[in-house]
């Protein structure tokens, strides 16, 4: 009795080789902590403006400004960005303007967040669709983006600034923006 090969034999080995090969090449990127941007360098997209109730409404014309802002994607359900809330507190303290994109969430939970713990946004707008974080590239909360004084992106940050992330990774990126 003759054995017949089969080809699905050779279907786990190589599907593991496959992936073994794009997490190897995945590892070797210059940051692999990092998430890049199709944005860095280009002007910010728009933003749908609407205006969260009580609190200063971001424009598109304040990204015109000339001077270093942040804009940070948050939302009064997403813990980790009630994790960074005192560093944005510190940053908008230390007279970095900060605008806010409360990102798919209930503008009645958003102006509770911010009653109870303080806005550091020199204006908000709401996303309650996502739109304006598809345009963006955000893909998760809360997302941090530096924007230079001609109004390009110049950073994206993923995740909270917190820690070692903040401190090590994010904070040299806005201080190398504020000397320009």
């Amino acid at each position: 009795m003759t054995r017949k090969f089969s080809p699905f034999l050779i279907l786990p080995p190589l599907v593991f080789f496959v992936l073994a090969g794009l997490f190897f090449f995945g590892m070797q990127r210059e940051n692999p902590d990092e998430l890049s941007s199709t944005l860095i360098g280009l002007k910010t997209p728009a933003i749908k403006e609407v205006t969260l109730e009580g609190y200063p409404l971001f424009t598109n014309d304040m990204l015109l400004e000339d001077e270093i802002k942040l804009v940070n994607f948050w939302a009064s359900w997403c813990p980790p960005c009630r994790l960074e809330h005192d560093t944005l507190v510190e940053l908008a303290d230390r007279g970095i303007k900060i605008y806010g994109v409360n990102f798919k969430d209930r503008p009645e939970n958003g102006i509770e967040f911010l009653t109870e713990e303080g806005s550091p946004f020199a204006g908000v707008t709401v996303d309650r669709e996502g739109r304006a974080g598809l345009d963006w590239g955000v893909t998760g909360l809360p997302e941090t983006f530096i924007i230079g004084r001609d109004g390009t992106v110049i950073y994206r940050f993923a995740g909270p600034l917190i820690k070692e992330n903040y401190t090590m990774r994010f904070l040299p990126e806005l201080e190398k923006a504020l000397k320009q």
